[in-house]
C-alpha cells in the first residue's frame, strides 16, 4: 500500500489500531489499575518482558494511542507522553543526566526552559548557553563531560533559527544526544529526524492540540542515537535491544518516578485536536506572513521578527528547512506607541500567555514570560521592553489585517 500523506495518516491512526467496537477514536480509558488472571503476566509487564498495562502513571490505552500518533507524525521509533511540555523536558533530562554532566544549549530559549536549566546547574549539571544559529559556537562549547545539545527549531519569541542541520552532523560525529524542541514548528512543518535529532520534544498543548483545552507534552526517540554508547543507562533497562534503552529509562526514571502523567481525558482532547493540525497551521502561517509584512511596512513598528521576511537573518535557512515559516512573530513597537495600549486596542488578539491556539494571542514579553530573566539576559536575547509576541490564529486574514491596522493607528 502506498505511503499516505500527513493528514491522511494521522486522521486514521486510531482506526488502524483496531480499537474496540469499531470506534473511530480510541476511547477514554479512566482506569488507574489493570488486573491479570495470572500473576506471572503482571510480573512480566513490570519487568518489560511483556506488552501490557500495570498502572496508569506509566501507560494507559488512550495515552498510548496518542503516543502512536506523535510517533507517526515525527516518523520516529517510539514516544512517551507527559502532563506538559515542561514535564517532558525536565523528566527526560533528569532521567538521562547525572551530576557532573554538561549540556550545550541554545541561548535563545523559552523562558521556562531557561529557568529549568538554571535549576539543573544548581544540581551539578553544567549548562553552557551559546548562539546556536552558528554551529561553530556549539562546537566550541563542547567539553569532555558534554552529554547533550539542546535547541529549539524556532526560538521563542525573537524567532532565531538554530543551525539545525550542521548541529545534527556535529552531534552524530561527537556521539552526543541531539535534543530538539519542535514545538514552534510541529512535525507538520519540520521533521527533526531529517537533521539527525536523537530526541524530539513537543508541547502538545500548542499546535498539535491546537484548541487551548488540554495540557500535554511528548518525547520521541528517533532511533538514530546509539544508546549502547551512552554510559548513563542503568543496568535494569538493558534487558531489551539497545535501541529501546533510552526511551525505557525516560519512561521509568522520568515519567514513572517524577509522576508527571497525562490524564486520559486530556490525551483524548489532544488526539482529536491533532487530526486538523495541518489545516490549522497552514492557515495560521499564511495569516502570520501577511501580518508580518503589514507590520514591517508600518511606521509605528521598529522591527519585526519573522522568518518569512527576507530581512530575517535566517530566512534562507527557514525556507530550506520548513514547509512554512511558522505562526509566531514578534514586533518591537516605536517609542510613540505603548505596548499595553496597543494590545488593549486589538479586538481579535487575546492578551494571553499561551501560543499555538486557534485564536490569535498577544503578550508583552519583557513584562511577563521573560520577566524573571532580568534586563541583561533579555537584552542578550533581543527582547526589548516594547516587544510584543503574537501567536497568530486561524481567524480570517482580512479581519486580522484590519484589526492590526486600527490598533497601530491609536
Amino acid at each position: 500500500m502506498a505511503k499516505k500523506q500527513f493528514t491522511s495518516t494521522i486522521l486514521h491512526a486510531d482506526r488502524k489500531g483496531q480499537p474496540e467496537h469499531g470506534v473511530l477514536h480510541k476511547p477514554i480509558h479512566t482506569s488507574v489499575a489493570y488486573g491479570y488472571e495470572d500473576a506471572r503476566e503482571l510480573v512480566e509487564v513490570f519487568q518489560n518482558k511483556r506488552q501490557g498495562y500495570a498502572y496508569s502513571r506509566q501507560n494507559n490505552p488512550t495515552i498510548e494511542a496518542l503516543a502512536n500518533k506523535i510517533t507517526l507524525m515525527e516518523q520516529g521509533l517510539t514516544s512517551v507522553i507527559f502532563a506538559t511540555g515542561m514535564a517532558a523536558i525536565s523528566s527526560t533530562l533528569l532521567a538521562l543526566l547525572r551530576s557532573g554532566d554538561h549540556i550545550v544549549s541554545s541561548a535563545f530559549l523559552f523562558g521556562n526552559t531557561n529557568s529549568l536549566f538554571n535549576t539543573l546547574n544548581n544540581l551539578g549539571i553544567g549548562i553552557t548557553f551559546v548562539d546556536a544559529t552558528d554551529v561553530t559556537n556549539v562546537e566550541a562549547a563542547i567539553k569532555p563531560n558534554t552529554k547533550l545539545v539542546f535547541v529549539e527549531t524556532i526560538a521563542n519569541p525573537v524567532t532565531q533559527i538554530a543551525d539545525l542541520s550542521a548541529i545534527g552532523s556535529l552531534c552524530e560525529k561527537q556521539k552526543l544526544i541531539y535534543f530538539v524542541d519542535n514545538t514552534m514548528t510541529s512535525p507538520c512543518l519540520f521533521l527533526p529526524i531529517k537533521v539527525k535529532a536523537s530526541l524530539i520534544i513537543n508541547s502538545l498543548t500548542k499546535y498539535i492540540g491546537g484548541h487551548g483545552n488540554a495540557l500535554g507534552g511528548s518525547v520521541t526517540d528517533t532511533g538514530l542515537y546509539d544508546w549502547s554508547s551512552f554510559d548513563n543507562i542503568y543496568d535494569n533497562y538493558k534487558n531489551k535491544e539497545s535501541a529501546q534503552w533510552g526511551i525505557t529509562q525516560i519512561r521509568k526514571k522520568g515519567l514513572r518516578d517524577f509522576g508527571a502523567a497525562l490524564a486520559p481525558e486530556s490525551a483524548h482532547h489532544l488526539s482529536v485536536g491533532s487530526d486538523t493540525l495541518q489545516m490549522r497551521i497552514n492557515h495560521a502561517c499564511d495569516n502570520a506572513l501577511a501580518i508580518a509584512e503589514l507590520c514591517d511596512r508600518h511606521p509605528k513598528v521598529k522591527k519585526v521578527s519573522y522568518p518569512g521576511l527576507s530581512t530575517h537573518p535566517q530566512h534562507d535557512r527557514a525556507r530550506e528547512l520548513f514547509k512554512h515559516f511558522g505562526a509566531i512573530l514578534s514586533i518591537e513597537l516605536d517609542d510613540s506607541l505603548d505596548c499595553f495600549d496597543f494590545l488593549n486596542a486589538l479586538e481579535l488578539v487575546v492578551s494571553s500567555s499561551n501560543l499555538g491556539d486557534n485564536r490569535s494571542l498577544g503578550i508583552p514579553v519583557a513584562h511577563t514570560i521573560y520577566f524573571e530573566m532580568g534586563p541583561e539576559r533579555r537584552a542578550s536575547m533581543g527582547i526589548a521592553d516594547s516587544l510584543v509576541r503574537i501567536s497568530v490564529g486561524i481567524e480570517e486574514k482580512a479581519d486580522l489585517l484590519a484589526d492590526f491596522n486600527q490598533a497601530l493607528a491609536i
